[in-house]
């Protein structure tokens, strides 16, 4: 199948031809975002792959289906991009990498832990300068701290399990227990529970209207003083104005940021040259105990192949008839 590739990064490349290399796919990398404006880029193509932060609203699949688009691909895991009543309404469906590397993301969140407690980005920016000091570096032991994990699926499981390893009392909260983890020691309670007992809190569930600004101001004035928030699942998961307050009251003694709510525009781009218009981010990059990376939690190569491979394994069923497994259906969001 023809399939246009928006909002394709060089780093991708490489993954998607060596996925492609015995499918045979004709595959246009676009650098620019999927939009209502590049909407007509789809001419001449079967299906459109999108990334998180293209933006498919109705008018931008009305476009893409009477240039005659027949599939959305995303080689992302959330779809809240997506209208998905437009693409039912269209008869577009809408395929998705459900996952791709637990691993990497879960990981990722860990070494956000490590480098805050034990300060190492502070560290290194200081050797970087011949300043070997030592002075305003202590940090804490992990062994014995309490860690909650809010939300135990894919992602949620492995940093559990990770920080089981280092010696943790690990904490749980999550709309279902996992029998598993609760056999490996970790103690499902309530959130509020959660949030004041835990040293380290680190957020691994979807964007819903439920979780939407699941850490606002009063659950940061729950949490623990001097605890620390992770958070590398969605950005609207927190709001950020409310961090940034609880960060100049001192209340928390450290973020670590993979994502961000307004990222859009920002995150995946070099600004190097420009002036960061966001003054929340830049507030929030400014503080020394507030360690932001810019949405890079899935960058292995073990995920970038996994999600190439499922991608186009998603082009292929569409392509053949099959089911389609991975299809993001209305219905089924619409039960939760």
């Amino acid at each position: 199948m023809r399939i246009a590739m928006f909002d394709t990064h060089r780093f991708e490349r490489e993954a998607f031809d060596e996925a492609n290399a015995e499918l045979g796919h004709a595959i246009t990398y676009l650098e620019t975002r999927l939009t209502v404006e590049t909407a007509p880029l789809g001419r001449g193509h079967q299906a459109v792959c999108a990334f998180v932060h293209d933006r498919l609203d109705a008018p931008a699949l009305e476009i893409l289906r009477a240039e005659g688009v027949r599939l959305v691909a995303l080689r992302s895991a959330g779809y809240n991009h997506v209208d998905l009543e437009a693409a039912a309404r269209l008869g577009l469906p809408v395929v998705r990498v459900p996952e791709y590397s637990p691993h990497a993301v879960a990981e990722h969140a860990v070494a956000l832990v490590l480098a805050l407690v034990r300060k190492l980005h502070r560290a290194h920016a200081r050797v970087r300068e011949w300043n070997f000091s030592l002075e305003g570096l202590v940090g804490f032991d992990l062994h014995g701290k309490t860690v909650g994990i809010v939300g135990t699926g894919r992602i949620g499981r492995v940093a559990a399990r990770i920080f089981l390893g280092f010696g943790c009392v690990v904490l749980a909260h999550d709309l279902r227990v996992d029998a598993e983890l609760q056999a490996a020691g970790v103690q499902y309670v309530p959130l509020r529970e959660l949030l004041e007992r835990s040293d380290v809190v680190s957020l691994h569930v979807p964007l819903t209207p439920a979780t939407h600004h699941l850490i606002d101001a009063d659950a940061l004035a729950r949490m623990k003083p001097g605890a620390i928030l992770v958070n590398t699942g969605r950005g609207a998961l927190v709001d950020s104005r409310a961090l940034v307050a609880a960060l100049k009251r001192g209340r928390l003694g450290g973020a670590g940021l993979d994502v961000y709510e307004e990222e859009e525009g920002i995150f995946f781009e070099d600004l190097s040259g420009r002036v960061l218009e966001d003054d929340v981010l830049a507030r929030l990059i400014g503080f020394p105990n507030v360690l932001v990376t810019a949405h890079q939690g899935f960058l292995t190569r073990e995920a970038l192949a996994a999600i190439a491979r499922t991608t186009l394994d998603n082009v292929r069923r569409f392509e053949r008839g099959e089911p389609l497994v991975h299809e993001v259906r209305l219905e089924h969001v619409r039960a939760g």
